[in-house]
C-alpha cells in the first residue's frame, strides 16, 4: 500500500493570516474540496469536553469547518454519542447542556449539535462488518444517517488506549452506550486493598454500582463491571488497577473495527489539532498541566496515518517540566530521552494494537508521507 498523505502546519502565525485561517487552508491543502459534499449531510464528529474539562477543541475551530462544508453547499451538524459513565453527557440533554456550556451552541458554531444515540444512548445502528472482534457495531444513529463523515480531533494522553486522536474519537466515540460497553468489556479492574482508603470516588462515578465498600474497603463486582476504567482515572490513591496487556489489546481491536464501521462505503475526512495535550482524555471533569508543547494542526483522508503522524510528531516534542508526564518520569527514574511519551504517561496502556489492527482490516495505513505548509 502507497504511503497516505498527511498535511502538516504549525501553530505559528503571520499579521495577514489567523489559526482559523491557516485551519481552513490546510484543509483545502489537503484536499477537502474532494468531498461531494452539495446537498448532503455531513456530520462533524467531536468531543464537546466533560464539564469542567479546559483541554477541548474550542468551538471556534468546529465553526471553520461547518463553514467550510456550507460553502461547499452541504449540511453539516456537530455530534457526538452519549457517555457509558456518570458525568455531564450521560444523556442527550445532559450532553447538550454541556456542549453550549463548552460554546457549542449554533450561534458560537454555525451549525447544529446532534447527539447521535439519542436521548438515553439507544438510538443506535446496527453495522454488519464480521471482524474477528466485531460482528455487528452498534453506532449512533445521526452519525449513520449522515452522507459524508469528518472527523474533528483533539489530540491528548488516554489511560487505557495510550492517546486519544482520530481512531478513538470515530471508533469509541460513534459507539452508542451499548457499542461502548461492547468495547470496554473484556477490561475489569480490581482494588489493591492495601493501597485503598475507601473514599467512595471509584463508587460515585460508576454507572453501574459495580464498587462496593466493605470494612472500608473498595472492591469492584465483575458481574456489574463493563470495564469503562473510569474508576482507575479518579482514584486518589492508584489502589484500581486495570487487568494489563490483553484487556487493552481487546479495547484496541474492538475500537479499530467499531472505526471501520462507521467509515466503511462513505467518503471521510479528517483534522487533528496536537494542542493541550492533556494526560487524560476529555471525557474527564478536569484537566491537568499539558504533558508536552503545543504541536500543530494535521489533515488527512487517512485516520490511521493521521494518528501514526501525531503521535511520532508529539514523541519528538520535549516534557513539559512539571508535568504529570515529567513527574512520572523523575520517580520513576527514567532517563531514557528516547522514551515513547504515552506509554511512559500510562505504563499499562499502549496504542500500537490499535493503529496495526486498523491497518490490518483496512481503515488505513500507517505509512505516510508528511507534508508541511
Amino acid at each position: 500500500m502507497q504511503p497516505s498523505k498527511v498535511y502538516f502546519t504549525d501553530f505559528h502565525v503571520t499579521g495577514s493570516e489567523n489559526l482559523l485561517q491557516k485551519l481552513h487552508r490546510l484543509m483545502k491543502t489537503a484536499g477537502f474540496e474532494q468531498l461531494e459534499l452539495a446537498d448532503r449531510y455531513a456530520a462533524i464528529k467531536i468531543h464537546f469536553g466533560e464539564l469542567g474539562n479546559l483541554a477541548f477543541l474550542r468551538p471556534n475551530y468546529a465553526r471553520v469547518v461547518a463553514d467550510y462544508v456550507r460553502e461547499r453547499g452541504g449540511k453539516p451538524f456537530l455530534t457526538d454519542c452519549n457517555t457509558l459513565y456518570v458525568g455531564s453527557r450521560k444523556n442527550a440533554l445532559d450532553h447538550l447542556d454541556t456542549a453550549y456550556l463548552n460554546g457549542f451552541s449554533p450561534l458560537q458554531t454555525g451549525c447544529h449539535v446532534l447527539i447521535a444515540d439519542g436521548l438515553k444512548g439507544t438510538d443506535e445502528t446496527l453495522v454488519p462488518v464480521d471482524l474477528p472482534y466485531v460482528k455487528e457495531a452498534k453506532i449512533g444513529t445521526a452519525i449513520m444517517d449522515a452522507d459524508v463523515f469528518i472527523s474533528l480531533n483533539h489530540f491528548k494522553g488516554h489511560e487505557e488506549a495510550g492517546f486519544g486522536g482520530a481512531l478513538k474519537n470515530i471508533g469509541m466515540g460513534c459507539g452508542s452506550r451499548a457499542g461502548k460497553m461492547e468495547q470496554h468489556c473484556d477490561g475489569k479492574p480490581y482494588v489493591d486493598q492495601d493501597a485503598c482508603i475507601g473514599c467512595g470516588a471509584c463508587r460515585r462515578i460508576c454507572a453501574h454500582d459495580a464498587p462496593v465498600i466493605r470494612n472500608g474497603k473498595a472492591s469492584i463486582d465483575h458481574d456489574r463491571c463493563v470495564g469503562c476504567g473510569r474508576c482507575l482515572a479518579v482514584c486518589p490513591k492508584n489502589a484500581v488497577e486495570p487487568v494489563f496487556q490483553d484487556s487493552v489489546k481487546l479495547l484496541n481491536y474492538k475500537m479499530a473495527e467499531y472505526a471501520y464501521a462507521v467509515l466503511k462505503d462513505r467518503p471521510s475526512f479528517h483534522v487533528t489539532l496536537i494542542c493541550d495535550v492533556s494526560p487524560f482524555c476529555d471525557c474527564h471533569a478536569e484537566n491537568d498541566v499539558p504533558i508536552i508543547p503545543d504541536v500543530g494542526m494535521l489533515a488527512s483522508f487517512d485516520p490511521v496515518a493521521l494518528d501514526q503522524a501525531c503521535v511520532e510528531l508529539c514523541n519528538k516534542m520535549p516534557v513539559i517540566e512539571g508535568s504529570r508526564l515529567d513527574r512520572h518520569l523523575k520517580a520513576h527514574g527514567a532517563e531514557d530521552p528516547n522514551h515513547e511519551h504515552f506509554h511512559m504517561n500510562h505504563p499499562d496502556a499502549e496504542w500500537e494494537t490499535c493503529l496495526a489492527h486498523a491497518e490490518e482490516i483496512g481503515v488505513g495505513t500507517r505509512a505516510y508521507e508528511l507534508v508541511t505548509i
